[in-house]
């Protein structure tokens, strides 16, 4: 692997810190009463919002990540602030202890109902969970398990004019071995029950393939089952409406990509404002980037809705990429979740998650140096690179083109227990700028794995012996998601690798970045890296 020198100018914490932050790499609000999509260019996948007086609160697929089912809070639906995670650990315990790619939790919905939260998920391998909250911050309830069953996707709950409970759901083929298809069960009045095998209400194989993803509705003496079709990166919105719960269903395409760049616009949630605006809120699926948020003007036209901008007339619409703000007013002006991290504060910023379900002694806020404590783990014996790693410390892609720098000092154990800490960018494939504890020192060394979820071993160049006691680590990701690696003794002068890396998706995840720390022995005395920051900023700004 050619190099060339170029100048260049925990466990976690029982409760996270809800930062109050702006990002200097992706903000959706223009300042100026309009706003531009994505209003969240980072892996929110599967979105689905409440609004509960003025408030709005969004959730999202969260997959293998702990904590998972994070929950976003906006007054606008443009401006959005990571709150908390309503599922600190994943269930059952032992099976997300280690990671568990692309299981989990999937799509998610989140609910307000006689004065209190509700979030319906699924994990394609258990069954459909509830869990509730008089507040969204928390406490979460435990989990609950609705229904078993494997290949149960994707559910949403009804409460009806009469009492009445329903779930609408769909299945996965992957499990079920059936796909494409909408069923619809009876609750108990706690919805904590299914209480029937449910009737199918839609076939999608004619004209919807890969219907999945429903949100169920009640508006205007209608029953409503928006749902996407035609797959994560190539499908449209399509809702079913009837008035009977059970159909027949119509059925009307009310959004496709059109002549917009946006591909497969769909999956989301309908909200309204205080004022009666409708909106719509759903992913787009951006390849390393992983399933971006847009927000789009809606509006009800002989009681179907119209998603987008409707150029034709047709009632079928396509997504707008810069419209005026929604009414309301913002509690925080401008926001964004947060991604820099100064780790100055006894618990971690809400952006990281862990890959697998964390332990106590993985991390620690060293308050004398002001930084983060990332303890040696020792890998599990079948590990082959970092991708079955449970200890690494992730966040999203927060942008399209960003800079990630991290100030590092590495506390290896003296007694040569193989340990390694550092930056990466992982996905199926993954790159790391990794220093590495030997007999005679501290080594930095470029590491590339393709291939890595096929247990493939990674590439390893030797770049330099480190002798200072700090080290910088640095990626700068540009569109297509290509990542160029580079590193610095002094924080001024960047060492960048030649050689660039194209950022891959995970299972059913975008690619993301962040430490680790680890080591392949056993020992009663595991070395630590202090992580003194990390640093989001533009490309133009490395400062």
């Amino acid at each position: 692997m050619a190099l060339v020198i170029l100048a260049c100018p925990f466990a976690l914490p029982a409760q996270q810190k809800p930062a109050s932050t702006v990002s200097q790499v992706w903000v959706a609000d223009n300042g100026d009463g309009t706003y531009k999509n994505p209003v969240l260019h980072a892996d929110y996948s599967d979105p689905d919002a409440v609004r509960v007086g003025e408030d709005f609160y969004m959730t999202a697929s969260s997959f293998n990540a702990a904590p998972g089912l994070p929950i976003l809070h906006s007054r606008d639906l443009v401006n959005w602030k990571l709150i908390a995670y309503a599922l600190p650990k994943q269930i059952p315990l032992d099976v997300f202890s280690k990671p568990q790619h692309g299981n989990g939790v999937w799509a998610p919905s989140i609910r307000f109902h006689k004065g209190e939260f509700y979030i319906y998920y699924p994990d394609p391998d258990f069954g459909i969970y509830l869990i509730k909250a008089k507040h969204p911050a928390g406490p979460w309830t435990e989990p609950v398990l609705v229904e078993a069953g494997k290949g149960l996707i994707d559910p949403c709950p009804l409460w009806d004019d009469n009492g009445d409970v329903y779930l609408v759901h769909a299945y996965a083929g992957s499990r079920a071995g059936i796909k494409s298809i909408i069923v619809v069960k009876r609750m108990n009045a706690a919805g904590t029950k299914v209480l029937d095998a449910g009737r199918l209400v839609y076939d999608g194989h004619e004209t919807d393939p890969t219907i999945e993803g429903p949100k169920f509705y009640k508006h205007n003496g209608y029953y409503y089952i928006f749902a996407p079709a035609g797959g994560v990166s190539t499908g449209w919105q399509l809702v079913l409406r009837s008035k009977n719960i059970y159909g027949p269903y119509e059925r009307k395409v009310v959004m496709d990509q059109g002549s917009s760049p946006i591909n497969g616009p769909h999956q989301g949630a309908w909200v309204n404002t205080p004022t009666g605006q409708d909106w719509f809120l759903h992913f787009q699926d951006k390849d390393a980037y992983g399933r971006i948020v847009h927000l789009q003007p809606m509006r009800w036209v002989n009681n179907w809705p119209v998603i987008g901008i409707d150029k034709d007339g047709d009632g079928k619409g396509e997504p707008v990429m810069k419209h005026k703000k929604p009414s309301g007013k913002s509690t925080y002006g401008i926001i964004t979740p947060p991604d820099s991290d100064e780790f100055n504060d006894a618990v971690l910023g809400l952006q990281w998650q862990w890959q697998a379900n964390p332990v106590a002694a993985w991390s620690f806020a060293d308050a004398l140096k002001g930084g983060l404590r990332l303890y040696s783990v020792q890998q599990p014996d079948d590990t082959k690179n970092l991708w079955d790693l449970p200890n690494l410390l992730l966040q999203k892609f927060p942008a399209e083109e960003f800079t990630a720098t991290t100030k590092i000092s590495f506390h290896p154990s003296p007694k040569n227990l193989q340990e390694k800490t550092g930056l990466v960018v992982l996905g199926l494939d993954y790159a790391a700028l990794e220093l590495q504890a030997r007999e005679d020192g501290q080594y930095l060394v470029y590491s590339v794995c393709d291939n890595a979820d096929k247990k493939a071993l990674p590439k390893n160049t030797d770049l330099t012996r480190i002798s200072t006691k700090d080290i910088y680590l640095r990626v700068m990701v540009t569109k297509g998601g290509i990542c160029q690696f580079s590193y610095s003794t002094d924080g001024n002068q960047f060492i960048s690798i030649e050689s660039v890396f194209t950022a891959k998706p995970g299972k059913w995840v975008g690619a993301k970045l962040g430490l680790f720390c680890s080591r392949t022995t056993t020992t009663n005395d595991a070395g630590h890296a202090l992580i003194d920051w990390f640093r989001i900023h533009k490309n133009n700004d490395l400062k």
